[in-house]
């Protein structure tokens, strides 16, 4: 019969190895074409996200992209503060969201703070916001880190809605406090 202690070190063991595992197939994939238009915050240079997560009060001002390599220290770190407030649960986040994310926030002020509102949402944090009222999918994007929720001070959510959809890139919505963004199919709301 296995201990409690070690059936918990083998969880942890296999959960941090799936993380990484994940975390390096979503660094590998190539990016998708859209992100390479010319003027919409290309691949030549440095990809840098300077953000803030309303919910932790965590600060992260990382550069996790430079001349054609990404850096995955800085994409666990990236991970890691884009976790779900609600369980502490990490998942790597897809890269193509994150490279959208940057390109929205070039094209808005390149030198601006990203508000984090919601990244990666666990399935328990989301039933609990399904099971609050809240207007949630029970198959958000968010469950597989494809999604993030943001805002920019200084930028209306109309003027991030409309450079989000400029690289139609998946999905965009834009609510009173935040935008959404997604790399599934491209739709609007």
């Amino acid at each position: 019969m296995i201990s409690r202690r070690n059936f918990l070190k083998a969880l942890i063991a296999g959960t941090a190895f799936y993380s990484f595992r994940n975390a390096f197939a979503s660094i590998s994939n190539p990016p998708s074409p859209h992100f390479s238009k010319a003027g919409k915050g290309g691949f030549e240079g440095e990809r840098i996200l300077k953000m803030y997560n309303i919910h932790t009060g965590e600060s992260l001002n990382i550069k996790y992209y430079s001349s054609g390599i990404y850096d995955r220290d800085a994409i666990d770190n990236i991970n890691y503060f884009l976790r779900c407030h609600y369980t502490n649960e990490v998942k790597a986040m897809d890269i193509g969201v994150l490279d959208l994310l940057c390109n929205i926030k070039d094209i808005a002020g390149k030198d601006r703070e990203v508000q984090i509102i919601s990244g990666y949402r666990s399935l328990a944090y989301n039933e609990f916001l399904i099971s609050q009222g809240r207007n949630v999918s029970r198959n958000t994007l968010h469950l597989q880190g494809l999604a993030i929720d943001f805002s920019i001070e200084g930028v209306s959510n109309k003027g991030l809605s409309r450079i989000a959809k400029s690289f139609s890139a998946g999905g965009v919505g834009k609510y009173p406090e935040f935008v959404h963004i997604d790399v599934g199919r491209v739709r609007y709301w």
